[in-house]
């Protein structure tokens, strides 16, 4: 069918109160034409009356707006026009599933519902959270982010913050719904396991998204006390590996890599590890990192790093530099985001990849390269990615 065919249908079913859940138009066929490149549509309840809010991501920042009567309709047809290559419109009756080819022919694709259920609208602050914290929740109050009468403990409220800001993104990057099994997640230096739990609980109890994760730790202890929580809570659908990162292979290509605050290099592993998994996505939130502090030099800035704290400062934004030039380099499209309010945590900042564009971009590589010629440095990064990687950058060997 033509590329105008698609539209009615779409905007037919966005508009049908009684059964729309949600809608994503993703993967823009032309970037310069798309100032987004993800739309998120959901019915939301505001001061008692049913609106649609639309959010807008363009990679770095989302933006959030609602809708209704007239003007729904008319941001329906502009989000319509825009050149996005696949939508997704999800109902309690059946998902539609549009593509639209760069020619701009289109295709629809009728299949079974992946959310039968009508979502509860609200507006509430709490409800809000992809994760709510309840006293009901037997989740929560064994991780001990609630206590009996399901409030936020005090001592938690940054860790609650952090994993629901955590959850947002990954309903951002995930999938569609696979068809050779469940969304496949691996958490990095999962510790004790409060987002690697929350992730398999908000997927698939929350979202109804069959989903199976794997947590990966070296901590031998706390892996034990994982797998405790895990048959205290009957939950299937996740485990727990006692490894390093480097040393992990999953069984299966994992669609999300995740790592929340894994220290110094481990995040390094973790991306690492995502780019040789060929993850579609992987998300990290650098923690402490020593690895560059001491070797960073540079004589017109000796005034910076003779200063302890802007040393260690400016040590972290390089770092997380090479990390997300590398990342670009292997074929990633790249962010580095604040996810959480630097109130909660001075280590808000979240790198964020998905797959999905040519390898070995020649701007991305002559960054990379004159950042390493600047500091005299070659990042963990580099050295775990190898012999491919640096081929890529037409280096033959580490410098340090």
């Amino acid at each position: 069918m033509r590329a105008a065919d698609h539209r009615a249908p779409v905007k037919e079913a966005a508009l049908d109160e009684e059964s729309f859940v949600g809608a994503t138009f993703s993967r823009p066929l032309r970037k310069a034409d798309s100032p987004w490149v993800r739309i998120v549509v959901r019915p939301v309840l505001v001061k008692g009356e049913r609106q649609v809010q639309f959010s807008y991501f363009d990679g770095v920042k989302d933006i959030a707006k609602n809708f209704s009567g007239r003007k729904l309709e008319q941001q329906l047809d502009e989000a319509l026009a825009m050149p996005f290559g696949q939508i997704l419109v999800q109902l309690t009756t059946g998902d539609l599933h549009v593509r639209i080819s760069k020619s701009g022919s289109a295709s629809i694709l009728r299949r079974k519902p992946t959310r039968g259920v009508a979502p509860v609208l609200s507006h509430d602050r709490e409800k809000r959270h992809p994760l709510a914290a309840r006293a009901s929740d037997p989740l929560l109050r064994e991780l001990r982010i609630v206590d009996r009468r399901g409030r936020v403990r005090s001592a938690m409220r940054g860790k609650f913050s952090q994993i629901n800001e955590f959850l947002r993104i990954i309903d951002q990057v995930l999938p569609e719904k696979r068809k050779d099994g469940p969304v496949r997640l691996v958490d990095c230096g999962c510790g004790s396991a409060a987002l690697t739990f929350a992730a398999h609980h908000y997927l698939n109890r929350v979202r109804g998204i069959a989903a199976h994760v794997v947590g990966v730790d070296s901590n031998e202890e706390l892996i034990a006390k994982c797998r405790g929580l895990k048959a205290a809570l009957g939950t299937d659908g996740i485990e727990f590996r006692v490894s390093t990162i480097a040393d992990f292979e999953p069984a299966e290509r994992p669609d999300i890599v995740l790592s929340l605050h894994a220290c110094d290099t481990a995040t390094d592993e973790a991306i690492a590890g995502g780019i040789g998994w060929r993850s579609r996505a992987i998300l990290a939130a650098p923690c402490c990192q020593h690895e560059l502090q001491r070797r960073l030099k540079a004589e017109p800035l000796r005034a910076v790093l003779e200063q302890g704290i802007l040393r260690e400062r400016l040590a972290d934004i390089v770092t997380d530099t090479f990390r997300a030039l590398a990342l670009r380099i292997a074929g990633y499209r790249t962010s580095v985001v604040e996810f959480v309010s630097p109130d909660r945590t001075s280590k808000n900042l979240l790198i964020r990849a998905e797959r999905g564009v040519g390898r070995g971009r020649p701007r991305a590589i002559a960054e990379y390269n004159d950042l390493k010629a600047f500091w005299q440095v070659t990042p963990a990064i580099e050295r775990l990615l190898g012999d491919e990687f640096r081929q890529q950058l037409g280096a033959d060997a580490p410098d340090n």
